[in-house]
């Protein structure tokens, strides 16, 4: 059969398959697979706008939260524990607009959105315009595992936190000087709402697991200046984050009104799935026939992937579109297959992956 799928899938996938092949034949069983990425946000990301201390403690953060989700991954934990940590690192952490270092409204108070899914079941959680909660995440977890439903917000959110004994902050816990800098000069109108934010900070991390289960999971301040309870694409499901074993898992980060309009998470995972499925009966059709006119083997979904780069070109002709519209941004994306990465239209993205064949890199910039 495997001579049969080689035009279709590529010698890299032939000779995955016939390794697999023989080992099954050796009675040598391969130790299943894993993958995730992280990002923590997309933008105007230059060189010459960072200095290099600022540089290494970004790159020390995103190396911080990949090893947190790959050690959950690794000792055989599921894809939504592994997401669940690695944006508690992120939130934690001051350099991203996510928890502590969250943007400012124009009011100067925080609204924090956030959400998760398991690709498993397609369960989902979300959050919109909290405060209060330390790591905004775990309240979008517990909407997922808690609760009837699948997104909360405001003070009806806040209530439903404290109601499941997480932890909870002050407001001044999310304000760091730079962020209240630039709320301050927006307010005296030293630079208008479109130049603040020089970078989105949104945080955000994608994995599969061994079991092959998919998880998404974001979260971010929102907009610099936002008024009038303004949410952004990050707490919705299908266009800031989406999961699904049958195609990816997808985070995304940047501008969330043109993510929001086009669907972007949901419509990555919606060609990935239809590719899939046209790829195996394409391979079908490649199968010879008995002298009753059927098919001497049917092709099994689970015997083959979509190759790296049929995933990338699907993401990048998203990013693309939504390039078109008027929008900037990225994603990351992981997969059924182990692949893990990401495709954006700005200078310079804050992003990392690992997967458990010992890759484990992170960068910044575009040209990484």
């Amino acid at each position: 059969m495997i001579r049969y799928l080689l035009n279709l899938l590529g010698p890299t996938l032939l000779l995955s398959t016939m390794a697999t092949t023989a080992n099954a034949q050796d009675g040598i069983e391969e130790e299943a697979r894993w993958s995730i990425a992280i990002h923590g946000g997309a933008g105007t990301i230059d060189r010459d706008k960072i200095t290099p201390e600022k540089d290494a403690e970004i790159r020390a953060a995103l190396n911080q939260a990949l090893e947190a989700g790959s050690a959950v991954l690794e000792d055989g934990g599921s894809a939504i524990d592994a997401v669940t940590a690695t944006i508690i690192i992120l939130e934690n952490n001051p350099n991203f607009n996510a928890g502590k270092g969250a943007v400012f409204t124009w009011d100067k108070t925080n609204e924090l959105d956030s959400s998760i899914m398991d690709g498993s079941d397609l369960s989902a959680g979300a959050v919109a315009g909290i405060n209060g909660t330390k790591n905004p995440i775990l309240l979008a977890r517990a909407v997922k595992d808690h609760s009837p439903h699948v997104m909360l917000s405001g003070e009806g959110a806040n209530q439903f936190s404290r109601e499941q004994g997480l932890e909870q902050v002050s407001p001044d816990y999310y304000a760091t000087p730079y962020r209240l800098k630039q709320i301050d000069d927006l307010r005296a109108k030293k630079v208008s709402a479109a130049d603040v934010d020089y970078k989105f900070g949104t945080v955000g991390a994608v994995a599969q697991d061994r079991d092959g289960n998919m998880a998404a999971g974001t979260s971010t301040g929102g907009m610099t200046g936002k008024r009038w309870g303004r949410i952004g694409d990050s707490p919705i499901i299908g266009a800031g984050t989406y999961a699904d074993n049958r195609s990816c898992a997808i985070s995304a980060t940047g501008s969330g009104e043109y993510f929001i309009r086009l669907g972007v998470a949901h419509e990555i995972c919606a060609r990935i799935r239809t590719r899939w499925q046209m790829a195996i009966r394409e391979a079908q059709l490649t199968v010879p026939k008995d002298k009753d006119d059927n098919y001497t083997y049917v092709i099994h979904a689970s015997e083959f992937q979509l190759p790296d780069e049929e995933i990338q070109q699907i993401a990048d002709d998203v990013i693309a579109e939504l390039g078109a519209l008027g929008g900037d941004g990225g994603i990351i994306y992981a997969t059924p297959w182990s692949q893990a990465g990401y495709s954006f239209n700005t200078t310079g993205m804050y992003r990392g992956r690992a997967t458990s064949e010992g890759e484990q890199s992170v960068a910044i910039y575009g040209d990484e």
